[in-house]
């Protein structure tokens, strides 16, 4: 098992620099940020950008993976990310993971004033974005033509650290997200069912959709990411309700769960010296 963190771009570096740098020094396995312009009710707060964060996160971790969870379509395109990527990739020396989704509704969708896409229509994009996207990163040029995206002779060169390419972790709970997931991904990362205000009703929902990845998975080995935090208990409430997620996590075969650096107020509202007594946990949870 291995632990992962998430830490929200929603404070301004000269806060968000130390959670990064501790996040490697209490021995998190990766860390990783929302890639969005705004998320649910925080977009009226502060928020930064994903690629500099992971950027300036980088140059103060030495060991702890990086990721975006979870780059999408919806205002990421192809052609320019994959470069932000080899990037990304080049400055953290090969330690960057690369989650990414279809995209939902809300900000992120409407923001730039396109039509909203139906469910079927989001994931045909989201095939068309993978296809590119690692067209792009394994090799030195690209063509392209979809219905969603168009690349004309694009440049990819010298291409990431990570070969082919930075890890895939591929968020999907949907049948045609799960056989993409399937397809693409060195990883597959799964939220759970997210209307459940039920602990035990959300652990089913969990073990349903790991079972549907299974068998789109078809015998090919994919590691699975667990968001601990799509559940309706905060995982950092209290250090028992910790090591009992990742406990549940282990036994349903997830080989990697995240949970979500505390906040103040809102979402994964809770206090930092939980986080604190949690961190000497991590080695004996790994192997438990």
């Amino acid at each position: 098992m291995r632990i992962g963190i998430v830490i929200l771009p929603d404070e301004r570096w000269s806060v968000a620099g130390r959670r990064w740098r501790l996040a490697e020094e209490y021995g998190f396995d990766h860390a990783w940020t929302y890639d969005h312009l705004g998320w649910r009710d925080l977009v009226d707060g502060p928020w930064f950008d994903a690629v500099p964060t992971l950027t300036a996160a980088a140059m103060v971790t030495r060991r702890i993976r990086l990721g975006t969870f979870v780059a999408s379509p919806n205002f990421r395109h192809p052609v320019p990310f994959a470069r932000a990527v080899t990037t990304l990739d080049d400055i953290s020396q090969g330690r960057l993971l690369l989650g990414v989704g279809a995209g939902g509704t809300g900000f992120d969708a409407s923001v730039l004033g396109a039509a909203e896409l139906t469910p079927r229509a989001r994931v045909d994009r989201f095939a068309e974005f993978l296809a590119l996207l690692t067209e792009l990163l394994e090799n030195d040029k690209a063509d392209f033509a979809g219905t969603y995206y168009t690349a004309v002779d694009a440049r990819s060169t010298p291409g990431p650290v990570q070969r082919p390419h930075p890890p895939l972790v591929v968020a999907a709970n949907g049948p045609r997200a799960l056989r993409l997931a399937a397809r693409y991904g060195d990883g597959w990362v799964t939220t759970g069912a997210q209307a459940v205000d039920d602990e035990q009703g959300w652990w089913r929902s969990v073990a349903e959709v790991s079972a549907r990845f299974t068998e789109a998975a078809d015998g090919r080995a994919v590691d699975r990411y667990l968001n601990l935090d799509s559940s309706p208990v905060f995982s950092l409430s209290s250090p028992e309700a910790f090591a009992d997620a990742v406990g549940r996590a282990t036994e349903l075969g997830f080989t990697d769960v995240l949970t979500h650096w505390p906040r103040r107020s809102s979402w994964y509202a809770g206090d930092e010296k939980v986080l604190e007594t949690v961190a000497p946990m991590l080695p004996r949870l790994r192997t438990s």
